[in-house]
């Protein structure tokens, strides 16, 4: 599908437009970026998530200046709770408020992820139908917790964040 296309229809009782039926749910939409901006590896953003681009950009922007600044309060403040947090070795938990104590906090958004949050870029993004939109081969997903909304950090996955590392080191090896 063409970019200039920037948006695809979705049975709803009759065709509409994605982006028309997320732009109904938000205050001021941002028509002009999310239109220039909804295609992303995987699909269309207002159809597979059921926010805009404007949106996600708003929520990234917010993750790299809290990550840049390392402010504890606007990172927790980005959760969707429980959040669902995979260790490097790959043990699921879902982590709540009261769980992040200072270990906990620190193992979660760890250096490496902190560097992830600080270089996040709408155009790195995949999505996936009804699951929201993920980086670095799912180290972090985020989703909407309603259409329209912003999203927030659903998955924090140090396993896939390393297993990311190690395919960019490999990539840079063959290409060199």
């Amino acid at each position: 599908m063409p970019a200039e296309a920037g948006t695809a229809v979705v049975r709803a009782g009759e065709d509409r437009d994605c982006l028309v039926v997320v732009w109904e749910q938000q205050a001021a939409p941002d028509r002009e970026f999310d239109r220039a901006n909804d295609l992303a590896e995987g699909g269309l953003i207002s159809c597979a998530t059921g926010t805009s681009a404007s949106q996600y950009e708003a929520t990234l922007s917010a993750l790299r200046d809290a990550a840049a600044r390392d402010s504890r309060e606007e990172l927790l403040g980005a959760l969707d709770v429980p959040l669902l947090y995979i260790d490097a070795e790959g043990n699921r938990r879902d982590l709540r408020e009261t769980d992040f104590a200072s270990r906990d906090f620190a193992e979660v958004f760890s250096p490496e992820m902190l560097a992830l949050m600080r270089g996040l870029d709408l155009g790195d993004m995949t999505v996936v139908p009804d699951q929201g939109g993920f980086f670095q081969l799912g180290a972090l997903w985020l989703r909407p917790g309603e259409p329209g909304g912003r999203p927030r950090i659903v998955t924090i996955n140090r396993q896939a964040l390393s297993e990311a590392a190690r395919a960019s080191i490999e990539q840079a090896e063959t290409s060199s």
